[in-house]
């Protein structure tokens, strides 16, 4: 009994997490053609955070609907990023890749603060998410990850539907509009997956960051560039790499354990920072 409550559940909550966390970093960075984008650094794990911890300390969580806590955290994680493209495409040049990041980074840390802000002000709320805004996958149990499983296929099924049209829209706007390409359309059922699939990994794990850039690269080294080959891909991938830093996290400083959200953030880090320097040199 033990095992299927305690291990068997962790093991299926890091899968999870993982898969929907490779998948909505690919999109990620296909959608807006970024190789830095990622769901932590842009702020979207940063707002499906703010989201659920606002409407608990408020009492107006969706927690009487199967799925309350995923669809809130995608709400939360959808609004996040409009506002970080609504910012980011302000004023000359448009939404290049280096305003997309800083506005991603600039607005996660304001949803941070307010996050803490509110975490601060409310005790019983403090208690109750200390854990889970840690990133850790401890202390889950099946009926958690069976409302954010429906959520997470809903945006994998979308995503799977663009795969060809985001295959055109990476030649480029010009390139795709001329071959038939709904601009606009794409890029709202491509936010709508992304927003679903974090909104599933958040509500399972907390804001888990650095699955979603790591895992798109290591892809790309796999297959080519066709995000019909890549999409499928990236879920068994990004599960096991969240699997691994799991592992490392239980057992790197036994018989305590980190949180596996800051084993992904030592990893991921140090990654982010040599792919920047690529990018913008």
């Amino acid at each position: 009994r033990i095992i299927v409550d305690l291990r068997l559940v962790r093991l299926a909550a890091a899968l999870l997490t993982g898969a929907a966390l490779g998948v909505a970093g690919l999109l990620l960075q296909t959608v807006i053609r970024n190789p830095l984008g990622e769901p932590h650094i842009l702020g979207l794990n940063a707002g499906a955070s703010l989201a659920v911890v606002a409407t608990s300390a408020l009492g107006l969580s969706l927690g009487a609907f199967p799925a309350g806590r995923p669809l809130t955290a995608a709400c939360g994680a959808a609004l996040l990023f409009g506002g970080v493209m609504a910012l980011a495409s302000a004023g000359r040049g448009g939404a290049t890749p280096l305003r997309i990041t800083l506005c991603g980074v600039a607005l996660s840390a304001f949803a941070s603060a307010v996050t803490a802000a509110i975490l601060i002000l409310d005790e019983q709320t403090l208690l109750a998410m200390r854990t889970w805004l840690a990133g850790d996958l401890a202390g889950l149990n099946w009926s958690t990850l069976q409302t954010a499983l429906v959520p997470a296929l809903i945006g994998l099924g979308v995503a799977l539907l663009i795969a060809p049209r985001l295959n055109v829209l990476a030649l480029g706007d010009k390139v795709a509009l001329g071959l038939g390409v709904n601009l606009v359309q794409t890029r709202l059922l491509g936010l709508l997956a992304i927003a679903l699939l974090c909104g599933a990994a958040v509500a399972v794990a907390g804001p888990i960051g650095f699955v979603g850039l790591v895992v798109p690269h290591v892809v790309r080294r796999l297959v080519t560039e066709d995000i019909r080959l890549a999409l499928p891909l990236a879920a068994p991938v990004g599960a096991l790499v969240l699997v691994l830093a799991d592992i490392a996290a239980r057992t790197l400083v036994a018989p305590q354990e980190l949180a596996t959200g800051a084993m992904t953030a030592l990893v991921g880090a140090p990654l982010f920072i040599f792919i920047a320097a690529r990018f913008f040199k």
